[in-house]
């Protein structure tokens, strides 16, 4: 691709081509300071799928602030391109310097000392990353290679960034493994510059974990980081990635203080359940512990003799003379035999006279009291309730996605919503009167980690400054739990969006044919207390933004060929995989605000955007 801007971006130089994209070394129009691009493939962003998990996901990645993370400060698009506007690290002639480069200039000139320094920032980069989650799963690299292990050498010494946080998980495993594959493929070539890419390609795929390489997607967990981490440890030592049967350290460099052999097979477990998560500790432990001498390591040899010895075992009995003046009986005769072991033979065992008797010892066992446990009713925060008259409402839009298609009347009777969404001081008593984060048919109501609940002491806390804000990483389950704990339901799809239209003719927003982000919180950082912004005509507040919004509705995409048909108080489908969520949320888009925007996830799914309120019946 040859580009000469892209954007508010003048490009400069081409920095590097990888699986993810191109990277060009670029200098803001207005600000003049440069910054490195990370271009997307064009194939990849004509992908849907792709550009509903950037436009989930990639805010959780921006948020990464570690000294060895390379910064992401953007995501944009121009000119149909999406790009990664990050911190340049390129030297005072604007070139870049990733770890195998630096390795090939620097020899053997490195000590031990060096690599456990560069092991050290790399481990404390992905214990950090390995902290927070993404689309909630937990956050984790994926692709740790040597050329995106970028160097930057300073008065301090050397400094290691890691770029590409994620990039597996956005692009998808499949995708990702394929496009390593194919650039492999085609960099076969007896062209000096072509073999030096391949080497590159195949250094790659043996910093893959096994359960990469099986393209099973979905899987992943940071135990991958892990066994990439142990290859890059082999790596270092070595300058070759372990694959097949491998010499260990301790044999390539014998007079290392460390313990790498410990390090590297801890890392490098076939199963990832085997492996370390918390690698800065893993190093510390590893190579701190004694390494065992060849006096203490037995040859095959050895091991032989001592199994041929151990199985020349059996008895042989031999007769012992009887005391003068005894006469010795055929039961005497027998107690005198005393087991000898012969060649070929194997000793009999010994069997307990009477094997039962262990049954009839008598037990001493305290009588368990269970502990009372005192009952206490728990009252919950009511919200104020709206009335939506009944009536003849538009769903749908003409202008849409498929699924909204096509816009017709539905007849709803009179039902209330809450003015604002639950917010975390009232769902908390909820969760107290639960006991327990599960309902009765043992579904998930919440996962503390992604909300701004969270216990200390065995109580539930909320976050400072968050009483108001509304509650976060609600499953459906969750939601409806607490609908029916205070007497209520989740509105329908069809009521949500009447409440949100109400009921004017054309609009496309809650607030008419436009939205400002001073009338709702989107595309922004987190949420906002609730009650933050103005109402709508119906009187409910944040009906667009903040927090997405689950429905009672099951999920069909051409559902409202079928609601057409059946107008009166529709309640979606009867089945279905996916429950419907509808609002948008803080760090939506301003096209997800829409009224008709229909979005939707498993009913056990959780986020740090789902979010819900309750509506009932007036009659």
């Amino acid at each position: 691709m040859h580009l000469e801007n892209l954007g508010d971006y003048n490009l400069q130089r081409l920095l590097g081509s990888g699986a993810f994209g191109d990277v060009y070394l670029a200098e803001h129009r207005f600000i003049k300071k440069p910054y490195a691009l990370k271009v997307l493939p064009e194939s990849i962003c004509s992908d849907a799928a792709f550009l509903r998990r950037l436009e989930e996901d990639v805010h959780s990645i921006a948020l990464l602030d570690h000294p060895n993370i390379v910064k992401i400060h953007n995501v944009t698009c121009a000119e149909g391109r999406y790009f990664l506007v990050m911190d340049p690290i390129v030297d005072s002639l604007g070139e870049t310097m990733h770890l195998e480069r630096y390795l090939s200039l620097k020899g053997r000139s490195l000590s031990e000392g060096d690599y456990i320094s560069i092991l050290q920032q790399v481990a404390s980069a992905l214990d950090y990353a390995h902290e927070k989650t993404l689309g909630g799963r937990p956050l984790f690299h994926g692709a740790l290679k040597l050329t995106n292990l970028l160097v930057k050498a300073d008065g301090e010494g050397v400094r290691i960034q890691l770029s590409d946080f994620a990039m597996t998980r956005l692009l998808g495993e499949g995708i990702s493994f394929s496009r390593l594959c194919e650039q492999m493929a085609t960099s076969f070539s007896p062209s000096e510059q072509a073999m030096r890419a391949c080497h590159q390609f195949i250094s790659a795929f043996g910093f893959l974990a096994p359960e990469q390489k099986t393209l099973e997607t979905g899987g992943g967990d940071q135990k991958i980081d892990t066994y990439s981490f142990g290859a890059l440890a082999y790596y270092l030592l070595a300058r070759r990635v372990p694959e097949g049967c491998f010499e260990l350290p301790s044999k390539l460099l014998p007079d290392a203080v460390g313990n790498w052999d410990n390090l590297v097979l801890r890392c490098l477990q076939t199963h990832p359940r085997e492996r370390p998560v918390h690698l800065v500790h893993a190093m510390e432990e590893c190579l701190k512990a004694p390494k065992m001498s060849g006096e203490d390591l037995l040859s095959l040899s050895q091991i032989e003799e001592k199994l041929d010895s151990t199985l020349q075992m059996a008895f042989e009995f031999k007769e012992e003379p009887a005391a003068a003046g005894v006469v010795q009986t055929e039961e005497s005769h027998e107690e005198t035999l005393k087991p000898v072991l012969r060649p070929g033979e194997i000793a009999r065992p010994e069997y307990e006279p009477d094997p039962g008797a262990i049954f009839q010892r008598d037990l001493l066992v305290s009588h368990y009291v269970p502990k009372k446990v005192e009952i206490k009713e728990v009252e919950p925060i009511l919200s104020e309730m709206i009335v939506i008259p009944d009536g003849i409402y538009q769903r749908g839009g003409n202008g849409g996605a498929r699924d909204e298609m096509p816009r017709h009347p539905v007849t709803l009777s009179s039902f209330a919503m809450d003015v604002h969404p639950v917010t975390n001081e009232q769902f908390v008593r909820f969760l107290e009167a639960m006991g327990g984060e599960k309902d009765s048919n043992n579904n998930d109501i919440i996962r503390l980690r992604d909300s701004r609940i969270k216990r200390s002491g065995g109580k539930l806390v909320i976050e400072s400054g968050y009483a108001r804000h509304p509650v976060v990483g609600v499953t459906w389950y969750g939601a409806t739990a607490y609908a029916k704990w205070i007497g209520k339901r989740l509105p329908t799809e069809a009521e949500w969006e009447a409440a949100a239209t109400c009921g004017q003719e054309g609009s496309v927003y809650t607030t008419g044919k436009e939205i400002e982000r001073s009338q709702a919180n989107f595309f922004s950082s987190d949420t906002t207390s609730v009650m933050s912004y103005p109402a709508n005509g119906s009187g409910l507040y944040d009906i667009a933004g903040n927090v997405y919004e689950w429905c009672e509705d099951w999920y069909a995409y051409n559902y409202y060929d079928a609601s057409v048909v059946e107008p009166d108080n529709p309640t979606g489908p009867q089945q279905g995989v996916y429950r419907v969520l509808r609002g948008g949320c803080w760090k939506s888009l301003k096209e997800d605000l829409r009224c008709s925007h229909r979005h939707r996830n498993n009913p056990g799914a959780v986020n740090g955007t789902y979010g819900f309120r309750c509506a009932a019946d007036t009659q």
